[in-house]
């Protein structure tokens, strides 16, 4: 199997692996801070800066670095059939995979600021957390524009050529739409469709990627050089 294909397939379950505990955690060890106020928050984040640190390492500079990994995968699976949509795409996800990390890196910096300003000013602790955080946000999914158009992409092009499984494709429109219209302020809500339809969608190709030996794919993009140098 090609390396690439092979460690492409374990980042899309890493990927996969990361989404599921980052909600697990979310819904139960974090669950009771939905209720708490921006001062309450705060001082939690203060009081748990090591545990919060670790959870935001795994679920956006974990997931970005893996992340890369399946977008050169994935482009290298496609190129031969659809090489003009594999490189869009592709440029897309690895835009999607440096926003992923960059927000990771700032939610982390933050904390350590917010941290540290809760034991001299609680009340500008609060006002700078509320300031940072809507960046963050901005950069790290609020809006799953990039994620979206990547995985609409990508599953368009591996329809139109028969690349991947034909109901992991439909999936991955489907999915890959719901990112994409979250753009718009009335339909924010799908966030949660993409992000829960997009576990599927990496368990899925990272499955077949595991599982394709042949790398057909690639194969088929191979042999078509001397192809076209002979009907040259």
């Amino acid at each position: 199997m090609n390396n690439l294909q092979k460690w492409g397939g374990i980042a899309a379950l890493v990927e996969a692996a990361t989404y599921l505990v980052g909600i697990a955690i979310a819904f139960t060890i974090l669950r009771p801070t939905w209720e708490l106020d921006p001062v309450q928050y705060v001082a939690f984040l203060a009081d748990n800066q090591t545990f919060m640190h670790m959870w935001h390492l795994l679920i956006y500079v974990v997931n970005g670095i893996f992340l890369v990994v399946l977008v050169l995968g994935l482009y290298e699976r496609l190129q031969g059939s659809s090489p003009a949509l594999a490189q869009i795409a592709s440029a897309i996800g690895l835009i999607w995979a440096g926003l992923v990390i960059a927000s990771g890196m700032l939610i982390i910096n933050d904390l350590g600021i917010v941290a540290d300003l809760y034991s001299e000013d609680p009340a500008q602790a609060v006002t700078v957390w509320l300031a940072l955080s809507a960046v963050e946000r901005g950069l790290g999914g609020a809006v799953e524009l990039p994620g979206g158009l990547w995985i609409l992409l990508v599953s368009w092009a591996a329809l139109r050529r028969g690349e991947l499984p034909r109901s992991l494709n439909y999936l991955g429109v489907l999915v890959g739409s719901a990112g994409v219209v979250t753009a718009l302020p009335s339909l924010g809500q799908l966030g949660a469709v993409f992000g829960l339809g997009a576990i599927v969608w990496f368990i899925g190709v990272g499955i077949v990627m595991l599982r394709d030996p042949s790398n057909a794919a690639i194969e088929r993009s191979e042999s078509l050089a001397p192809r076209h140098k002979a009907n040259a």
